[in-house]
């Protein structure tokens, strides 16, 4: 892990805030992008993203969510003009959308425990939508991506205590010396 220059949260922590650590989520999902369009699609000519993120969220099941979530950041919702499924809590098309992309594939990474890609993918959800969820989840959710990307996965005993911190009313410094110190390798 490090730490942002810009904002000194570790890395990718300081989103949606921080503008720096917004874009090292979103590339989560554009690393997913690409290598889907490199697999399927090869290197040669140029393409239709629209038009493959289109065909994409038909079958929002049968991609990994990396690349369901890429395809949605290409597609304009017809309600609020914004991303499709990242527009705000009272969008109901971008609210239906954000469910559907659940139904998304996930495949833990080499290395990490079972369940880290799940992990990974609610929070990189909460963090890149965070209307409609209370404050002290999304900062549990954004805290928790620096642990999650190295690796690491909390037990649920660990998640839960953190959670009830949270609920008690914690201040960020309190939490993220839970998640860095317990969950982490800090």
């Amino acid at each position: 892990m490090r730490r942002c220059g810009v904002c000194g949260h570790w890395e990718p922590a300081g989103a949606p805030g921080c503008d720096r650590c917004a874009g090292l989520v979103d590339e989560i999902v554009e690393e997913g992008w690409r290598g889907f369009l490199e697999r399927e699609f090869g290197t040669g000519e140029p393409l239709d993203e629209r038009l493959i993120a289109e065909m994409v969220v038909d079958e929002p099941d049968k991609h990994p969510w990396r690349v369901v979530d890429a395809a949605y950041d290409r597609l304009t919702c017809a309600e609020c003009g914004g991303r499709l499924s990242r527009g705000p809590a009272s969008c109901a098309a971008c609210n239906l959308t954000n469910g559907f992309r659940y139904s998304a594939i996930e495949i833990d990474r080499p290395g990490v425990p079972p369940g880290n890609e799940h992990a990974l993918r609610v929070n990189v959800a909460v963090t890149r939508r965070p209307y409609g969820v209370s404050e002290s989840e999304v900062l549990l959710r954004r805290l928790s991506l620096p642990v999650l990307l190295d690796g690491l996965l909390p037990t649920k005993a660990q998640a839960q205590a953190t959670k009830a911190k949270a609920n008690e009313g914690a201040t960020e410094a309190e939490l993220a010396e839970l998640v860095y110190g317990e969950w982490g390798r800090l």
